[in-house]
């Protein structure tokens, strides 16, 4: 392990222990209020680091199939619906890993649960930090994932990265986090859930 990655995991260990509220895709949105009698369905996604070019960490990151109902064409972690089988959100972000992008879950090593996020389209997701340790392939599954990528993660830890921008959507206007990286617009759940551990790791100082 090079000392930036060994640094990093001593920082997001630290930024676990912060407390830290649950989020949801209608913080940013005042007056726009989610139903009361909302049912929603339960996720789980891996928030994977590793030792990725150059010795420095990285976020593993897919861009989904522009073909899926739910979400097409953004960018996002690897995860999806818990099952009935599954034995909590780890195993679901690990099961679901492993299938969207050939990730074997021996090489993952569990941190911690990040807090939930409520999206629009009636998710409970449970975000799982996790670390990957050995060197590992990637293999995008057919019809669910267009590409898989990552970012450096000191760039999802600048807050300074971050903007809150808007858009049209079902006929409202919505606001939402974004912090692009490239060629890739990383926006919606997926950026407020790293920006939620970009604030933890700020009150680490």
């Amino acid at each position: 392990m090079t000392a930036a990655a060994d640094s990093s995991l001593a920082l997001l260990r630290a930024a676990l222990a912060q407390p830290a509220p649950v989020s949801s895709d209608f913080d940013l949105n005042a007056g726009l209020n989610p139903p009361l009698l909302r049912s929603l369905r339960p996720a789980a996604v891996l928030v994977a680091v590793f030792d990725g070019p150059s010795g420095q960490p990285h976020v593993l990151l897919t861009k989904r199939s522009s073909r899926l109902k739910h979400h097409p064409g953004q960018i996002a972690f690897a995860g999806g619906k818990v099952d009935a089988t599954d034995a909590g959100p780890e195993a679901a972000a690990l099961r679901e890993a492993k299938e969207e992008v050939g990730l074997d879950p021996d090489l993952v090593e569990i941190m911690g649960r990040l807090p939930q996020h409520e999206t629009v389209t009636g998710f409970a997701v449970t975000p799982v930090l996790a670390w990957v340790a050995a060197p590992f392939s990637t293999t995008p599954e057919a019809g669910e994932v267009d590409e898989i990528f990552s970012v450096p993660l000191v760039h999802v830890l600048n807050l300074a990265a971050y903007r809150i921008e808007g858009r049209v959507w079902l006929g409202q206007r919505r606001r939402y986090f974004t912090v692009p990286y490239g060629p890739y617009y990383i926006w919606g759940a997926t950026a407020r859930i790293l920006r939620g551990l970009a604030e933890r790791v700020a009150q680490c100082g």
